[in-house]
C-alpha cells in the first residue's frame, strides 16, 4: 500500500513537473494566439532598438506582421531569423529585458497642403510648393491637378513670389544648358514651368537651373493646353 502511495506520489509530482516545464517551453509561431503572444508583440513593439512591429501591439494573433517583426528583431539581436521563439528561454528573455515604455501616440496629420491665398483667386493658377515638391493648378479656387515638381539647384534657385506667365512654347530649346523644353510656360526672365526629360529620368537626384520641373509629360501637356498668357503662377514654400 506504501508502494503505491509513494509510486503515485512520485508520478504526480513527475507530471506536474512535465506540464510546467511544457508551459515555459511553448514555442510560439505563425497561427498561434494567447496571452504569450500577446506579451511578445509588446515587447516586438517597444523593443528599444526599434519598433519591430509598425501600426501598435494590439491584438493576440500571432500574424504576419509579427512574424517579420520578430525575424528582424532576431537577426538585430544574433539569433537565427526563424519567426519563432520559446518561452522561458535566454532569447524570449533577452527580447523582453529590451521592452520600452509604450510609445507616443503619432501626431495626426494635417488634412491637405498649406497653400497661399494667392493660389485660391478666380482664375487659373499654377502653384509651386517647394515645401512638399508638388505643382498644383487651381481654377477658381478649385484644385483640379497635382504633379511633381522639382526646383533650382542651390546654385540657380527658383524664385518665389507671385507672378504671371508672359510666354508659352510648347517645343522650346535651352540652347544656354543645351536641353530640351517641352511645354515651356515661363512666368520669370528665363525661369519656367515644364516637362523636364531629366527629371523623368533621375527624379530627385537632380536639380534645375532654376525652372519648375515637370516628369508628367500627359498632364503637363493638359497644363499648357488650358494655361493662358497672363496667367498667375504662385512659387512659395
Amino acid at each position: 500500500m506504501l508502494v503505491l502511495l509513494a509510486t503515485v506520489l512520485v508520478l504526480g509530482i513527475s507530471l506536474s513537473s512535465a506540464t510546467s516545464a511544457q508551459a515555459r517551453g511553448r514555442d510560439l509561431q505563425y497561427g498561434m494566439s494567447g496571452g504569450d503572444v500577446s506579451q511578445l508583440r509588446v515587447a516586438l513593439d517597444r523593443n528599444k532598438r526599434a519598433d519591430y512591429l509598425a501600426g501598435g501591439s494590439a491584438g493576440r494573433k500571432f500574424d504576419g506582421a509579427t512574424k517579420d517583426g520578430l525575424k528582424r528583431w532576431q537577426k538585430a539581436a544574433g539569433y537565427k531569423a526563424d519567426g519563432r521563439i520559446t518561452v522561458g528561454t535566454k532569447e524570449w528573455q533577452k527580447l523582453r529585458s529590451e521592452q520600452g515604455p509604450a510609445r507616443p501616440a503619432p501626431k495626426p496629420k494635417p488634412k491637405g497642403p498649406s497653400v497661399p491665398a494667392a493660389c485660391k483667386v478666380k482664375g487659373r493658377v499654377l502653384c509651386a510648393s517647394k515645401k512638399d515638391d508638388k505643382l498644383r493648378y487651381y481654377e477658381n479656387g478649385s484644385l483640379k491637378m497635382t504633379i511633381d515638381a522639382r526646383f533650382g539647384c542651390a546654385s540657380d534657385r527658383t524664385r518665389e513670389g507671385t507672378f504671371k506667365v508672359f510666354r508659352k512654347v510648347r517645343n522650346d530649346w535651352s540652347y544656354l544648358y543645351d536641353t530640351p523644353m517641352k511645354f515651356s510656360m515661363y512666368f520669370s526672365g528665363g525661369q519656367a514651368v515644364h516637362y523636364s526629360y531629366d527629371f523623368k529620368a533621375r527624379g530627385y537626384n537632380g536639380c534645375s537651373h532654376g525652372c519648375v520641373n515637370t516628369r508628367d509629360w500627359s498632364r503637363t501637356e493638359q497644363l499648357f493646353a488650358k494655361i493662358r498668357v497672363g496667367d498667375r503662377v504662385v512659387v512659395h514654400r
